[in-house]
C-alpha cells in the first residue's frame, strides 16, 4: 500500500522503509557469518526472522479490521525479538573481526521492538 498524503501515512511509510533497511543490514550481516555447519544455521534463521519484519508490517496496512491489523504488527513483533535473540548469538559466537555491523543491527532492532510493543499497545487500547 503506497502512502498517502498526510502525517499518518507518512509515519506508515517511514516505518515501512526503516524495515526495509533493518532488512538489507541484515541480509550484510548475513552474508559476512562464515560458512559452516553452525554458521549456515543460524546465518538461515536470522535472514528469515530479519527480513519478515518489513513485509508483515506492509501486510498490516491492509489489515481487515483492526484485529486483523494487531494480529499483523505482534507477527512483526514476534520475528524482531527472535531476531535479536539472533544477533545476540552472532555477536557472543564472534563470528564478525569487528562487532560494529552487528551492534548497529541490534541496536536497530532494540528501537525497532519498542516501536511496535508501543503502537500494539495504542492499538489495543484503542480496541477496546
Amino acid at each position: 500500500m503506497y502512502p498517502e498524503h498526510g502525517e499518518d501515512s507518512d509515519k506508515r511509510y517511514d516505518l515501512e522503509s526503516r524495515l526495509i533497511d533493518f532488512a538489507v543490514q541484515i541480509i550484510d550481516v548475513v552474508e559476512e557469518i562464515p560458512s559452516s555447519r553452525a554458521g549456515n544455521h543460524i546465518a538461515g534463521q536470522l535472514v528469515r526472522s530479519g527480513t519478515s519484519p518489513a513485509p508483515n508490517y506492509a501486510e498490516s496496512q491492509s489489515a481487515e479490521s483492526r484485529r486483523d491489523f494487531i494480529h499483523k504488527l505482534k507477527i512483526a513483533f514476534k520475528e524482531l525479538r527472535e531476531t535479536k535473540v539472533w544477533l545476540e548469538i552472532v555477536l557472543r559466537k564472534s563470528f564478525y573481526q569487528t562487532r560494529s555491523p552487528v551492534t548497529d543491527a541490534s541496536r536497530e532492532c532494540d528501537e525497532l521492538i519498542r516501536i511496535f510493543g508501543k503502537s500494539i499497545s495504542t492499538a489495543e487500547a484503542k480496541e477496546q
